[in-house]
């Protein structure tokens, strides 16, 4: 019978790191027991810190062997109902518990002492006959892993994988109202409409596009989630403005792939120059901009009172 681990692949690499965790952790006890020695495995990360340290407090603990200070506190309490460890108040700071082997668990340090080069050749040995370093990549994998964490990275996948599915569609007429809604809901949420906004929003061909810019929108699906426009300002230089997400549809990449289609297209159009204005109180928006490649500048004087930034793309 295949393994159940080899069956369903990576996506099982916690549980199986966990069943190797678990058989090494169950021959350790009977190695312990071949050597006479009454310690439970998973203490010993404890056991051999405080074997070198005379005592420490339950967070440096923690933090030494990377472990929760709830799993290490569940643990200390093991051993000191095994009258392997005692605790006594910190003489500085009486809040704190510090922790120290007792007379028995230092009677210890000796079995274990026989135990450890033993042990050490025998998984030299046992490193040898696998094809890889499994050592090296354990270090590896960890290092990667506190670069990134796998939430993280399963968050990206996700993120890739929805916006997958978000097309950036040419503006057409029946788009009116979702490009008028979205932006009303949006500046109605963050500050207060201004007369260039109505000027844009209720005539859109007039204002936009009868000018030479352009209007996109932004569907998941049979849905409209986003849209944006690109107003032309001079004979080189686009506005991106009016851009706006469905608040429950963020997370897919919208923004970036709409503002990337505006790049995109005043390229396609030859311009060298993409434009923004816009408020730092509006932190994903500006992080958005910075992504795309966009740089704060002091720009001309703005039609709208919220403006407090300028940014272009030289393209």
């Amino acid at each position: 019978m295949k393994d159940f681990y080899e069956e369903i692949g990576k996506l099982a690499l916690g549980s199986r790191l966990r069943r190797l965790s678990e058989n090494i952790l169950s021959e350790a006890k009977d190695i312990y027991s071949d050597y006479g020695i009454d310690l439970e495995p998973r203490w010993f990360p404890i056991f051999y810190l405080l074997s070198h340290e005379d005592s420490l407090a339950v967070t440096d603990i923690a933090a030494r062997i990377s472990h929760t200070h709830a799993s290490v506190s569940q643990m200390i309490k093991e051993m000191k109902n095994r009258g392997l460890i005692v605790t006594e108040k910190d003489q500085f700071d009486g809040r704190k518990s510090m922790i120290s082997l007792s007379a028995a668990g230092k009677d210890k340090i000796g079995q274990m002492n026989q135990l450890y080069p033993d042990v050490t050749r025998a998984v030299e040995n046992l490193l040898v006959e696998t094809t890889h370093d499994v050592w090296e990549a354990i270090n590896e994998l960890e290092y990667t892993l506190t670069r990134k964490n796998l939430q993280t990275r399963v968050k990206e996948v996700r993120k890739a994988r929805e916006s997958e599915k978000v097309k950036i569609v040419a503006y057409r007429p029946e788009h009116k109202p979702f490009f008028k809604s979205l932006n009303y809901q949006w500046i109605n949420k963050h500050f207060e409409v201004e007369q260039a906004d109505i000027k844009s929003l209720e005539h859109p061909d007039e204002d936009i596009l009868q000018k030479g810019g352009r209007i996109f929108m932004a569907t998941y699906g049979d849905t409209i989630v986003g849209t944006v426009a690109m107003k032309k300002l001079g004979a080189d230089t686009f506005e991106l403005a009016k851009m706006a997400v469905v608040e429950e549809a963020r997370g897919r990449s919208i923004g970036w792939l709409l503002g990337k289609r505006v790049i995109d297209e005043a390229k396609a159009l030859g311009a060298s120059r993409v434009y923004i204005e816009s408020n730092t109180k509006l932190k994903p928006a500006i992080n958005l901009y910075h992504k795309l490649g966009f740089k704060k500048i002091k720009g001309p004087e703005s039609p709208y009172a919220r403006c407090n930034i300028q940014l272009e793309l030289i393209i």
